[in-house]
């Protein structure tokens, strides 16, 4: 998966808060769009640096600046001298592996998450780090790379859907989490699916590639659990939070995300149930397999052993033995074997051993 453990950052012996991008953010370009809007009207900008950003003053005007891409550091170094954001807090976006996490500034509220989304036909969830920047009037989400689940709002932006234009940026705070938590629920569907998949084919034919696929999916419940369990705390952080930029009116909107997260991780939580209890069953067919098989070998040569005991008597080579020279000795030495071997048979259908 693509949060997979990665190559750390090199900032061993460098003082707190100094910037060093992720070495995944190497060779990115780094995007700026904003969206300055309100109930009336909105512009949309595509930036080559905060510079060129007019921010309004003294309006009910909301500035939403969305960053994709982590490489240039001098971006975020302008974010905290024009927006006052402590150096640690910089630190922390540059930290892809960074748990999701709620920090309460002074005048901003600081906000991390995971996005988690399947991409361009990928088998496998992408997991993205984003990081959120909530001041009186602004809205700053950065993120890993291009691409996100955002869609949707930027065009509720553009015409006018819905309340995000009539409302504040807590207002579209809120929004761009629900939209985060509702992609969750697209993932927990396809990871259900192949959970069944899995779970199919296992108690169909149980092989070895089986036990495979249940790791694989196991790695990918305890990864996806990893990035979804502690936003629970950053939403309630969020619904509890006394600063006054989170108003009264949005608290609602956050308690039914809050809803949304814990039905997230109980589903995570009945997935791990699952491929652990399809671990158990996977070994225990398999046992059966075994044992059926020993079964069978076992019968076979109990069938064979007092066979094997009437040749060897009769292949001593005596001089005097009994019914040696007899004409009818060779088939009745055949039709006692039958005889024993049918006795036998009747004897395991008889205990239900067969």
């Amino acid at each position: 998966m693509q949060s997979r453990i990665r190559k750390p950052r090199s900032t061993t012996g460098l003082p707190p808060g100094t910037l060093v991008p992720p070495s995944v953010a190497e060779g990115q370009r780094v995007r700026i769009k904003s969206f300055v809007y309100d109930e009336s009207s909105y512009t949309e900008n595509d930036l080559t640096s905060l510079a060129d950003l007019t921010v309004p003053e003294n309006t009910s005007a909301v500035t939403w600046i969305n960053i994709d891409g982590l490489s240039d550091i001098d971006i975020l170094e302008e974010i905290g001298e024009r927006f006052g954001v402590h150096d640690l807090v910089l630190e922390d976006i540059l930290d892809t592996e960074q748990r999701p996490k709620y920090e309460d500034h002074e005048d901003y509220l600081f906000v991390v998450m995971k996005m988690i989304y399947y991409y361009e036909g990928r088998g496998e969830p992408l997991v993205e780090q984003v990081s959120f920047i909530l001041r009186d009037r602004m809205v700053i989400s950065i993120q890993e790379r291009a691409g996100d689940v955002f869609t949707s709002i930027r065009e509720r932006i553009r015409r006018g859907r819905g309340r995000v234009r009539r409302r504040g940026p807590d207002y579209l705070l809120s929004t761009l989490t629900d939209a985060i938590v509702d992609q969750y629920f697209l993932v927990m569907e396809t990871l259900g699916e192949q959970v069944a998949h899995v779970e199919a084919t296992i108690l169909k034919d149980p092989r070895p590639t089986g036990i495979q696929s249940i790791h694989r999916l196991r790695n990918r419940v305890i990864t996806l659990r990893r990035s979804i369990w502690p936003l629970r705390e950053v939403i309630s952080h969020l619904l509890r939070g006394e600063q006054g930029i989170i108003k009264e009116s949005t608290r609602p909107f956050i308690r039914d995300i809050y809803d949304h997260t814990i039905q997230v991780a109980e589903t995570l939580e009945t997935f791990r149930d699952m491929l652990s209890g399809l671990l158990d069953v996977y070994l225990s067919m398999v046992s059966h397999r075994m044992n059926e098989i020993m079964k069978v070998l076992t019968i076979i040569s109990t069938l064979f052993i007092p066979l094997s005991f009437i040749a060897g008597v009769y292949g001593m080579n005596f001089k005097f033995m009994p019914e040696l020279e007899w004409k009818l000795g060779y088939p009745f030495v055949l039709g006692l074997m039958l005889i024993v071997a049918l006795s036998f048979l009747a004897f395991f259908r008889k205990k239900h051993w067969l």
